[in-house]
């Protein structure tokens, strides 16, 4: 069997104002229009992956968060309504979607030899998060290829950034060594803003753009700053400083999404493509692809 690959990583933001200004058939409320910036970004991102062929997408999300270990979905097909709990006037989403078992079995497993606490999630009727479905939508809106989701762990939260990211460190190369053993072509999905501190009040009409911009220059600052690391393929510096971006821009990284993603692509030295970076309701939110097809 040829050796399996990670051919992309993305940073793929899920802010659900993506979805609803698509208005896809899967998402009940419709909007006029919004966030063009993002929803061309991810448009471009896709004309890019549909360049490389591929047969998995591995996405962890920041918004499937669990409190002891990391949990992988362990149920061959998942159908259901995801309601966004902050916005569910934005996002009323029917999902039908295929996970690839074996693999997120084999990550599994190889995480837990390395040392980490782990779960397969066996509960058919779990519902899948928002952040996975909008990450996994704007990447790949046929849905026609399975995927492995992974939980995010409350570390940062519960210890500090420091141990979230030796975790993160020995989840990613798990993934790696996973997908390499399988033979397949794996797409990875980092589902996370960047800057995460986000207004407290809806505008009437919420696709009006006259009111979106960023929350306040510091974090416009950060975003730069991180996105300035991506471009000039210095992942490892950007990781080295992540604890403090985390902190200083409230920014969504504490999933330790972004830390997985670039240990399990072996911190890419190459510059990144930036396909894009606007604000939703305040946040940063950039999409960027690390191509090794």
């Amino acid at each position: 069997m040829a050796k399996g690959k990670i051919v992309a990583g993305v940073l793929a933001p899920h802010p659900p104002h993506l979805v609803y200004a698509e208005n896809p058939p899967q998402n009940e409320p419709k909007a006029e229009c919004g966030w063009e910036t993002l929803r061309w970004a991810y448009e471009r991102l896709r004309s890019s992956l549909a360049r490389i062929e591929y047969d998995v997408i591995i996405v962890q999300s920041a918004h499937w968060r669990t409190n002891s270990g990391t949990h992988f979905l362990g149920v061959p097909h998942f159908k259901g309504l995801s309601v966004d709990p902050v916005f569910p006037n934005l996002f009323r989403y029917t999902y039908d979607l295929k996970v690839d078992v074996p693999l997120a079995e084999a990550i599994c497993q190889k995480a837990e030899a390395a040392g980490l606490a782990t779960e397969m999630m066996r509960n058919k009727d779990y519902r899948i998060d928002y952040g996975a479905i909008v990450s996994c939508h704007m990447t790949n809106p046929s849905w026609d290829t399975p995927i492995v989701g992974i939980s995010s762990v409350g570390s940062a939260r519960y210890f500090n950034m420091d141990v979230l990211q030796a975790q993160m460190f020995k989840l990613g190369q798990a993934t790696r060594e996973a997908v390499e053993a399988s033979g397949k072509r794996a797409v990875l999905l980092s589902s996370n803003s960047l800057s995460h501190r986000h207004f407290t009040k809806e505008p009437a009409l919420v696709e009006d753009m006259s009111f979106e911009h960023i929350n306040n220059h510091n974090q416009y600052l950060w975003d730069m700053k991180m996105i300035d690391l991506m471009k000039r393929g210095k992942s490892r510096e950007m990781i080295d400083i992540l604890t403090d971006f985390t902190e200083q821009a409230s920014a969504e990284t504490d999933s330790g999404a972004l830390s997985w993603m670039m240990s399990a692509m072996n911190f890419p030295d190459y510059p990144a493509e930036v396909h894009g970076y606007g604000t939703v309701i305040g946040t940063g939110n950039a999409i960027v692809e690390w191509s090794q097809a």
